[in-house]
């Protein structure tokens, strides 16, 4: 799926990497540890989750994940979004929980990495 058609369906908005929305997710994993997200090696990988800080993006650059969606209606600083540019990756923020988002997605196909 779409990055673009992820956004439509999360009433997403994206605060960085439009240059992405072309990229296609296979997979999503939803966590607020960034531990467990450094397990997860597979490609096309869409990252959910609440932890709204450095971390958060340095670990989806550790991991080669090109997508993170925030939940919760959290908001990125703009330190998050100047590492997420130089490092290509789209930043979404979605008004949904972690939970709704993850159902919405799982509906649409995206498959769990678990």
């Amino acid at each position: 799926m779409k990055v673009k058609q992820i956004i439509d369906l999360i009433k997403g908005t994206v605060v960085s990497g439009t240059e992405n929305l072309e990229y296609t997710v296979e997979m999503a994993f939803a966590s607020d540890l960034m531990s467990d997200v450094l397990t997860v090696k597979t490609d096309n990988l869409l990252l959910l989750t609440g932890l709204v800080n450095i971390q958060a993006i340095r670990t989806a650059e550790m991991s080669d994940i090109n997508c993170v969606v925030f939940v919760r209606n959290k908001k990125v600083t703009e330190e998050m979004i100047r590492i997420a540019k130089e490092n290509r990756i789209t930043i979404i923020q979605s008004p949904y929980s972690m939970f709704k988002v993850s159902g919405i997605l799982f509906n649409a196909g995206i498959k769990p990495v678990f």
